[in-house]
């Protein structure tokens, strides 16, 4: 479809000058580019500020797609900004994409390309193309709209401006979530940010391809051959719903939608995911990293995501931490004092980030760990080493022996007076 439209007052709309979008013009038409255009999130949110009479919603980033080299147009646009106001400039080269920082503005400029999944969840294999067809291999209708600023002409070949009437998100084709499946977790992110829902068609597509599950991958395979969209897209995709949207809210539609399966399904089944990140919080944990921990096969999941090695130790050491505590029968631990539960936590070496991860998930033995965690590891000596020594103590093993005694004696006298 396309209509005309008011390009001004759709960019004052949201935000961005028109001298923005008179230094693009003038840009395309300089280097000859035949076609450019505005999609993407500063289009969709524009119209949803203009369709429910707010301004609620706010994108700042500004997608542009050309008909052209987007490494030719970003040079040529460099030449027009005073170098003081380039932040970054950042050229991807498999994509063909270039993203520049300036005046305040993270500006993404794409050639215009097609896309084809050789296999379900591998990296598509990408040619440049039209606009148009630029817009067919996005993720939702919404999100397949273009404003031609040449033209001022809206083009909405896929009818994303009647779902964003109806607030929800439908896929463009019948295997969008097939060729990937992080498009579900991109929908979650969506919902939660603007308060849509799946249209049904696409929650029944949701619902059939993973009951159907068309990726050659498995649980229980080697998690270095799981397809990009189930490894290091899907890490992508879930640490920017973690740190940029309503996390809760998107975790509960990716468990109400059955998508947690995707990552591993004891996640799918876990109730306390919300209590390990609410405390991840307080205790500096990657948000990520707790969200795995309640996994069936953590550091497998962790592997397969590709997480960071200092992250996949974390999640082994509270493996291992977890393991110990199980093995153990729950009533030989009523009788320990605080310095019984210092000695255990310390002479296995435990990180404190171990820890508190393991506090956490919930284990039963949560409180005296974060007792130890929050008081008794800042509890040092009564009688600092230089005073021991000016009691004739010699500086060796046996003093730091003696400070950690008499440490843990103070510390056991302090939950006396406490008690």
């Amino acid at each position: 479809m396309r209509n005309p439209v008011n390009p001004e007052s759709l960019l004052n709309l949201r935000g961005v000058s028109i001298d923005l979008y008179q230094l693009l013009i003038k840009t395309a038409l300089e280097i000859g580019i035949k076609k450019i255009a505005l999609v993407g999130g500063i289009v969709r949110d524009g119209f949803l500020n203009d369709l429910h009479s707010n301004d609620v919603y706010k994108t700042f980033d500004v997608d542009v797609v050309i008909e052209g080299s987007s490494s030719q147009f970003a040079s040529a646009l460099l030449h027009k900004i005073e170098k003081k106001n380039i932040k970054s400039f950042t050229f991807h080269q498999t994509y063909k994409t270039v993203e520049v920082t300036f005046n305040g503005i993270l500006l993404d400029i794409a050639s215009a390309r097609e896309e084809n999944y050789a296999s379900p969840g591998l990296n598509p294999l990408v040619h440049p193309s039209r606009i148009e067809d630029d817009l067919a291999r996005r993720d939702f209708t919404v999100n397949a709209i273009a404003l031609d600023i040449y033209k001022g002409e809206l083009l909405d070949p896929f009818q994303g401006l009647k779902d964003l009437k109806n607030r929800q998100l439908a896929f463009l084709h019948s295997k969008s979530v097939a060729d990937d499946p992080t498009r579900i977790i991109r929908g979650a992110r969506y919902a939660s940010r603007l308060g849509f829902s799946l249209a049904p068609e696409a929650l029944k597509q949701v619902l059939t391809t993973l009951k159907d599950w068309p990726w050659g991958w498995h649980s229980g395979d080697n998690p270095d051959l799981a397809p990009p969209a189930l490894g290091t897209r899907l890490r992508m995709e879930l640490e920017i719903l973690l740190e940029r949207e309503p996390w809760q809210l998107a975790l509960s539609f990716l468990q109400d939608w059955g998508a947690l399966i995707l990552l591993d399904q004891g996640l799918q089944s876990d109730h306390q995911w919300s209590r390990r990140l609410h405390w991840a919080k307080r205790f500096g944990i990657h948000p990520l990293t707790a969200l795995i921990a309640g996994a069936r096969e953590p550091l497998v999941l962790a592997k397969r995501l590709q997480l960071p090695q200092n992250q996949q130790k974390l999640i082994l050491e509270v493996s291992k931490l977890n393991d110990l505590l199980r093995s153990k029968n729950i009533k030989d631990f009523f009788d320990w004092t605080p310095a019984h539960w210092c000695k255990f936590l310390e002479s296995n070496e435990w990180s404190p980030p171990a820890i508190a991860l393991t506090i956490s998930t919930g284990n039963h033995l949560w409180r005296p760990m974060f007792r130890w965690w929050s008081k008794w590891r800042h509890i040092k000596s009564p009688i600092s080493a230089n005073k021991l020594i000016q009691q004739g103590w010699q500086p060796g093993p046996s003093l730091g022996k003696e400070l950690n005694r008499l440490r843990l004696e103070k510390i056991n006298n302090e939950q006396r007076r406490h008690a």
